[in-house]
């Protein structure tokens, strides 16, 4: 604890640890609301959690660990966040505006210092250096880059998915009968759970051909 007077070390209203416990009570606090007003339903291997007193005791479990919070300031808003997301799984590892020359087997692109205020420079690597740092973010085979998790993991999404929509009392449209549907908005359905699909970003023709892979050149017989 600091003393009287003294200026604190770091300017943050809480110290991660005492924000860390704060949130544990909070978070632990919503589920045991929700389980004595009812709302909760418990099936299968869960079902012994509907006693209060084992449920309680689950409840007590999560004390016994420290949880670990992440304090930052917030993103701008859900746009933000996609952008954000999407330059980590969208785009490859440097874009084609970045690149200025390509001369005498010397690559010359631009780069950000961010030592220095994020400054603009200029780098010049050789051919083979600069295909090097470039297939550094190159996936392994049999990685991707974005993997579903839970009930969208592709191998339960065809089990867990359906049960899902039992479970809120709702049921996904059958193809047959999005194909039958009359409805002009039906075009913005999703082709797999049927819900309204939201539009994030309308791509220019140009746009769709610099972010599409490079098309497939057949080699000579």
């Amino acid at each position: 604890m600091a003393r009287a007077g003294s200026k604190p070390r770091h300017a943050f209203f809480l110290p991660v640890k005492v924000l860390g416990r704060v949130f544990r009570g909070k978070f632990v606090a919503g589920p045991k609301r929700a389980f004595q007003d009812g709302q909760l339903n418990f099936h299968g291997n869960l079902a012994l959690l509907a006693q209060p007193k084992t449920f309680a005791a689950w409840l007590r479990l999560l004390f016994r660990k420290d949880w670990v919070v992440y304090a930052k300031p917030p993103f701008g808003g859900p746009d933000y966040v996609l952008q954000y997301l999407g330059r980590y799984t969208h785009r490859v590892a440097i874009s084609n505006h970045r690149l200025v020359s390509l001369a005498d087997g010397q690559v010359t692109f631009r780069w950000r210092d961010s030592a220095h205020g994020n400054e603009q420079k200029l780098l010049t690597l050789s051919l083979d250096e600069f295909l090097r740092r470039f297939l550094l973010h190159v996936l392994p085979k049999g990685f991707v880059r974005i993997r579903n998790f839970g009930f969208l993991a592709n191998r339960r999404r065809a089990t867990l998915l359906p049960l899902c929509f039992h479970l809120i009392g709702s049921a996904p449209q059958t193809k047959q009968e999005r194909s039958t549907a009359n409805d002009a908005h039906d075009l913005r359905l999703c082709p797999q759970c049927g819900g309204p699909m939201m539009v994030i970003e309308r791509l220019t023709a140009a746009q769709v051909q610099l972010r599409s892979p490079p098309a497939q050149v057949p080699a000579a017989a």
